[in-house]
């Protein structure tokens, strides 16, 4: 049985509109902690729609060309705030290695890797990112049905684990700098680019 905290709800409004939120504390069974975020509308309609964000320092924060992460966000938060619905972010950095990891497998792009042979270089599956937490959230929450704002089939089959799941398509435009990185995610990912 999953063990976690769920925090207060607070206010927050943000430059794509007006959320609540909530906080999850996960412990996971090797120790770790961590903390995800669910920025949510209110009230949330029967059938949410909903993006499972996965942490991206580089891209969410920084700007990073080299991802799409940060354009999907931003465009997420304007699509659940319009239609409303639930952003949940979860704490798994670079498809669940960790930031320092992730800045290993980056160095090892920079030397011709694509994104699944660095994270395989390094000793890593190609997505190492668990999604049980996301089950106890749509407890949490009462949700029975959503509509996933996803291009990953991967997400959509461990959604459909925890509730009736309908994908709504989510396509930023590509860079100089991340179409290979997107080719790679439609390729060795099976993602729905």
């Amino acid at each position: 049985m999953m063990k976690f905290e769920v925090s207060n709800q607070a206010n927050l409004p943000t430059q794509y509109g007006y959320f609540k939120i909530k906080s999850f504390r996960e412990y996971q069974d090797n120790g770790n902690i961590l903390e995800h975020l669910v920025a949510f509308t209110d009230p949330l309609p029967d059938t949410p729609l909903v993006r499972i964000h996965s942490e991206c320092l580089t891209g969410d924060v920084f700007g990073s060309k080299k991802c799409d992460c940060g354009p999907e966000l931003a465009y997420g938060m304007r699509e659940i705030y319009k239609n409303g619905g639930m952003l949940i972010y979860l704490r798994q950095e670079g498809r669940g290695i960790g930031l320092f990891n992730k800045v290993n497998a980056y160095a090892l792009q920079d030397t011709g890797m694509d994104t699944v042979e660095a994270n395989e270089a390094l000793g890593f599956g190609k997505d190492e990112r668990k999604y049980d937490i996301v089950g106890e959230i749509f407890k949490h929450f009462k949700i029975q049905q959503i509509k996933l704002l996803t291009n990953n089939p991967r997400k959509i089959a461990e959604m459909e684990k925890y509730v009736k799941c309908v994908r709504d398509s989510i396509i930023i435009e590509p860079n100089e700098h991340n179409k290979e990185y997107l080719k790679v995610k439609k390729a060795k990912l099976g993602h729905l680019l």
